[in-house]
């Protein structure tokens, strides 16, 4: 059997590392992709690596489709192939949801660039090849795509717009390709720090009382990608119970 390949954007820390690693766990060549954390990124790279799998190191921002195209052929190129595409790259800005005037063009533009066109662009790039080899797709999405509830309106409606990508390229691209998203809720990586107060309160409502650490969403990313063969354009939602 050839090398099982997967891609992970935005790789260098938090769900994008803990993805990665674990792929590289269950025997995966593993594309670690980073914009602009490079030390970061090279310390994922020694993780998969020190699980005895091979990784290459790519920098390219999602939002730029002629880097997305570079950043998939030479995966192709240097594994021979790719299997799963992870959609883990993200930006926000965080904004009060009644400070409307804030919402600049800027602001709508950076988030949907990265959270809802750069999904897309990996997705396109990478198709043809998920589908030489029968893969898969899984993008982390957030709770706040369904809920209209996170660190600004922009970025709530990337998510949700995200939620119907993954619903529309299912229905398109079955049964060679299944597409999937995780939905998160809060996660304890640098993105909230300082933001632990606002955390605890949200969750009074979890029946599980916690937040997710980067492992709990990779647990699903796993499963979606390697653990079902018959689930396709779903929203798994891991936030401890808070939405339901």
């Amino acid at each position: 059997m050839s090398q099982r390949v997967a891609l992970v954007t935005g790789s260098a820390t938090g769900v994008g590392r803990a993805c990665a690693v674990r792929f590289a766990k269950l025997g995966y060549a593993v594309t670690v992709n980073y914009s602009k954390s490079r030390e970061e990124a090279e310390k994922t790279v020694q993780l998969v690596e020190a699980e005895g799998a091979p990784a290459l190191l790519l920098r390219a921002n999602i939002g730029d489709d002629a880097q997305v195209r570079d950043m998939v052929a030479r995966t192709v190129e240097t594994f021979g192939g790719l299997d799963v595409l992870v959609n883990n790259a993200a930006t926000t800005h965080f904004v009060n949801h009644t400070d409307l005037d804030a919402l600049t063009d800027a602001v709508w533009d950076d988030i949907l660039n990265v959270n809802l066109k750069g999904t897309f662009y990996c997705c396109r790039a990478a198709m043809p090849h998920l589908q030489a080899r029968r893969g898969n797709i899984v993008s982390v999405s957030s709770v706040a795509g369904l809920t209209g509830s996170g660190s600004s309106i922009p970025y709530c409606a990337s998510k949700g717009a995200l939620n119907t990508l993954t619903q529309s390229l299912a229905r398109a691209f079955g049964p060679e390709v299944r597409v999937n998203a995780v939905a998160p809720g809060p996660i304890l990586t640098r993105w909230l720090a300082g933001r632990e107060a606002q955390i605890e309160k949200y969750l009074e409502l979890a029946p599980l009382k916690r937040a997710a650490d980067p492992d709990d969403v990779a647990d699903v990313v796993l499963f979606l990608a390697t653990g079902t063969t018959l689930t396709t354009g779903q929203v798994v939602v891991v936030d401890g119970g808070r939405t339901m």
